[in-house]
């Protein structure tokens, strides 16, 4: 194995409880790295990275193979303990991207070894590509304006959620969370899933597919990044990369909007029937909508309150039973530049067969909706209600699924300009806002992402 040139100055390995964390992804080590190694008296990995370093070992080096993490941390914390001098920990890619130095840090404070104490175990990072950075890189895309999300040893549902939401989005997996279960989970929408397996090592192998077809198979190869683009093309409403990130300036992107509890003028309606920004700035507040959630706006009309969820980050499907309000949800969703999946159908019958959502928003429907959506509701359900003679059956509704209930009416007096300059109040129509919240409840639907 050769010796590629330094990507950084030599470290200086002064203490002789220094841990150097190694990445690798396929190189030969850096002339840093294989000074690491050779002065190391224990060294720690998985087998492949193991067999990789062999060459540049000393016949004095212990090595510790990686099956549990807990047990080869605790090997590492005895050798300090002990005085056994340095130790190299070896890694995928680059440590500190959602790696192994993170539960190396914690490890080492659990354990009474602070390394930023004096005369502590020091650190040293000698980092290599990380897989998500080699991942795009064979897929030939830019990805400063992706999300990375992690699935490994981890659940399925937020990372999924997230790949409805955003138009690009590398998923670190794990052996419960590969590319059939989130092939499986995407189902139908309009992905395209770019599959990166044993990256960095001979038989490497990389997959264009469907999710369908990622699915249907039973061979992927551990370990594996997954990149899941949109493949909706042009005209969906989904941004393009410039449009996401126009300057190409900020990374990760800008995770919020720039402003929400739009004006009702942003969202085409019909008669006026969409719900105040008012209203909406409280529903919005206590859905609490953010990656990784899935929020079902049911009733939704104009589908302001969807597109307000989506603008925040969250997977949103809508559901109306009217074919016209379908349609204008899609526009408000593409006029703005998100994702929202658009189900035609009547509550409660055709939520049977959504994904679990994390929040609901009720802007239409009876009491019987409301149960149904609470049935299935992780964490909040929030109703919208003009008519008084529905909040006492709605309440029950919402506290016979086990949620906390509260609520407001809200009365909102706009200020308006008359002729001559002067200001008066224009009153709104008055809205009742129902909230149940399941706090025991707030994880369960990260469990499910079937439909």
């Amino acid at each position: 194995m050769s010796v590629r040139p330094p990507l950084t100055s030599p470290l200086a390995l002064t203490s002789p409880s220094t841990v150097t964390v190694i990445g690798w992804d396929g190189r030969p080590p850096t002339p840093a790295a294989v000074r690491a190694l050779a002065a190391a008296t224990l060294v720690l990995g998985g087998r492949r990275h193991l067999d990789a370093v062999a060459p540049f070992l000393t016949g004095n080096a212990q090595t510790v193979t990686f099956g549990n993490v807990t047990a080869g941390l605790a090997a590492l914390t005895a050798h300090l303990a002990a005085g056994g001098g340095p130790a190299a920990l070896l890694a995928s890619g680059d440590p500190g991207f959602f790696g192994i130095l993170r539960a190396l840090r914690r490890h080492l404070l659990d354990s009474g070894h602070d390394p930023d104490a004096p005369g502590g175990p020091g650190i040293e990072i000698l980092p290599a590509a990380s897989s998500v950075t080699l991942a795009f890189a064979r897929a030939g895309l830019p990805w400063d304006d992706a999300i990375v999300v992690s699935a490994h040893g981890r659940r399925l549902g937020p990372a999924v959620n997230a790949c409805r939401a955003h138009h690009t989005v590398a998923v670190l997996t794990g052996p419960a969370s590969g590319p059939a279960a989130l092939g499986a989970a995407l189902g139908s929408l309009r992905r395209r899933m770019f599959v990166a397996e044993e990256l960095g090592t001979p038989t490497e192998r990389t997959t264009w597919c469907t999710p369908r077809q990622a699915a249907a198979r039973h061979d992927w190869r551990d370990p594996n990044v997954v990149v899941v683009v949109d493949a909706g093309g042009p005209g969906t409403g989904r941004p393009t990369s410039e449009e996401h990130n126009p300057a190409g300036w900020l990374f990760p992107h800008r995770a919020s909007p720039p402003g929400w509890a739009l004006p009702e003028a942003a969202f085409t309606h019909r008669d006026s029937m969409i719900s105040k920004f008012e209203v909406r700035a409280m529903a919005l507040a206590r859905l609490g909508p953010a990656p990784g959630d899935l929020i079902w706006d049911v009733g939704a009309g104009s589908g302001a309150v969807a597109v307000e969820c989506a603008r925040l980050g969250a997977a949103v499907i809508a559901v109306d039973r009217d074919r016209d309000a379908s349609e204008r949800t899609q526009a408000n969703a593409r006029a703005h530049g998100v994702a929202v999946e658009v189900v035609l159908g009547a509550a409660p019958g055709v939520l049977a067969d959504l994904p679990t959502p994390d929040a609901v928003f009720v802007g239409g429907g009876g009491p019987d909706v409301v149960a149904a959506c609470a049935r299935r509701a992780c964490r909040t359900v929030v109703v919208a209600l003009a008519a008084l003679d529905r909040v006492r059956p709605t309440w029950d509704a919402l506290a016979g699924a086990g949620f906390e209930v509260a609520g407001s009416q809200l009365a909102a007096a706009r200020l308006r300009p008359l002729p001559d300059g002067a200001l008066r109040l224009a009153a709104t129509n008055p809205v009742v806002l129902l909230w149940g919240a399941h706090a025991g409840k707030h994880d369960a639907g990260k469990h499910d992402v079937s439909r």
